[in-house]
């Protein structure tokens, strides 16, 4: 109807500028009329064919609009529930200056437990095994973790640098890890310099708060005194091929159990390690590992029940050495990790230490000889993340009695034969990348005859750019 009435209202301003044209009008000029009306028919023709085409793209540009505004809800969505890692920041632009200039991402983690424990924890031992750093099931009732606080940035186009510090209930701060890391070495290399985590093993290099249990298994605590960090050097590599594969380096100064703080020159520890994985097809992919470590200790002082049923004083002087065969493997349905996972986890510890034992130092009693111990343990985890939120696992220890030589000490030290095990249960609920809320139960038997029913309640807040966690 639209074109009709364009023409009509044509054809009557025409006629309103040539009155009188159909009584007296000549043939010459009914042509000039007809020749603007057809004009003015083509030109309005041509305006609404415009105005029509106009309006068709303004509503198709509608429509893709409203599935584009759909879409980016549901990738939101998809983001909101999905671990993300967070990107390093990138090196401050050329020309930046004051606090522009210093844009590090920083993140804390917050942590507390509520332990319920039938056994005095300072009477926490693992017979036949020296303890040092944080072994130990923690304190009873409620008590607060250690909160940890994280900052990164890129230091320039060459260094990028980290320090995580951790504050402990007691109100004091240390230093888990203070590193720089050479962005853009050759051949692939990364070097490190610092205090890090060690790479052995599988689990050492993770921190506490990523653990799928509470504490650290038997064999970490015996062995690394909870986990090792160096104060050192490190260089990775990771070959270009298809198949992963990562060797690795450390020289460290050894002050960290199993050895001890000396005050000399060189290198006091070093380590080596080589990890290989892989994907098999798409919802299984692996990982194993060989590590080695070497360090010394120098009157490394513990104790342990003698002959006689009292608490003995003891150091050791010599050099210590430990490997490590590590493997976890998992499993998603083709790699949707949101749905529901599975981890199998284990580590293999083998320890053998040699020197001199001294019992009973600074007494009357004090007798010094020559010691040796071979000494093994191992864990295997499992855990099973059954719908998106709610995981629950399983873990067991085991520690061998080790073969220990007291040598001349043997008239006071013997070796007991027991085998150090506990079994784990937990199940937790992980609403988001950010949160966890823990419950587990341990039947830890580290000493004969003792029995330690270990209930913890624990918590984990995430705060902050909190970058993507190590496989």
């Amino acid at each position: 109807m639209r074109k009709p009435i364009a023409w009509a209202g044509a054809f009557a301003l025409v006629l309103s500028h040539v009155p009188g044209a159909y009584a007296a009008a000549s043939d010459k000029d009914l042509e000039e009329i007809r020749a603007q009306i057809k004009e003015l028919k083509s030109s309005y023709e041509a305006r609404i064919q415009a105005l029509e085409q106009r309006l068709k793209e303004a509503e198709q540009k509608a429509s893709q609009a409203q599935a584009e505004a759909k879409k980016a809800n549901d990738t939101a969505q998809e983001v909101a529930n999905a671990p993300l890692p967070v990107p390093a920041p990138a090196a401050p632009a050329a020309g930046a200056s004051g606090i522009a200039a210093f844009n590090p991402a920083i993140s804390a983690v917050l942590q507390g437990t509520y332990a319920n424990l039938s056994r005095d924890p300072k009477q926490f031992a693992i017979a036949g095994y020296p303890l040092g750093g944080d072994a130990g099931p923690g304190k009873r009732g409620f008590s607060l973790g250690e909160s940890e606080l994280a900052i990164f940035a890129n230091v320039d186009p060459i260094f990028s640098g980290t320090l995580i510090a951790s504050i402990t209930p007691e109100d004091t701060i240390g230093v888990e890890e203070a590193y720089g890391i050479v962005n853009g070495a050759p051949y692939g290399i990364v070097p490190k310099f610092g205090r890090f985590f060690s790479g052995i093993g599988y689990l050492n290099e993770q921190h506490q708060h990523v653990w799928d249990f509470v504490d650290a298994p038997l064999a970490y605590q015996a062995f690394l005194g909870g986990q090792y960090p160096q104060d050192g050097l490190q260089a990775k590599w990771v070959a270009p091929l298809d198949q992963y594969l990562e060797l690795g380096a450390e020289a460290g100064n050894g002050a960290h159990f199993p050895g001890t703080e000396r005050n000399h020159n060189g290198v006091g520890s070093w380590a080596l390690y080589a990890h290989t994985g892989g994907d098999i097809g798409d919802s299984h992919n692996w990982r194993a590992g060989l590590s080695y470590l070497s360090t010394r200790a120098e009157d490394r002082e513990y104790s342990q029940p003698d002959a006689f049923g009292r608490d003995a004083s003891l150091a050791f002087t010599g050099p210590s050495h430990l490997a490590i065969a590590d493997f976890i493997w998992k499993y998603a349905p083709h790699g949707n990790t949101l749905a529901s996972t599975f981890k199998l986890q284990g580590e293999y510890f083998y320890r053998k230490e040699s020197g001199d034992l001294t019992y009973n130092p600074a007494s009357v009693l004090e007798s010094s000889a020559r010691y040796s111990a071979r000494q093994s343990g191992w864990y295997l985890q499992g855990v099973y993340q059954f719908i998106p939120t709610w995981r629950a696992g399983l873990r067991y220890d085991r520690l061998a009695s080790g073969g220990q030589d007291y040598g001349a000490n043997s008239a006071f030290l013997a070796s007991t034969g027991f085998a150090p095990r506990r079994y784990s249960a937990m199940v937790d609920w992980t609403p988001s990348e950010f949160s966890r809320i823990r419950l587990q139960y341990a039947r830890s038997e580290t000493v004969p005859g003792i029995t330690d029913n270990e209930w913890f309640l624990q918590y984990i807040l995430s705060i902050g750019a909190h970058g993507a966690h190590k496989y």
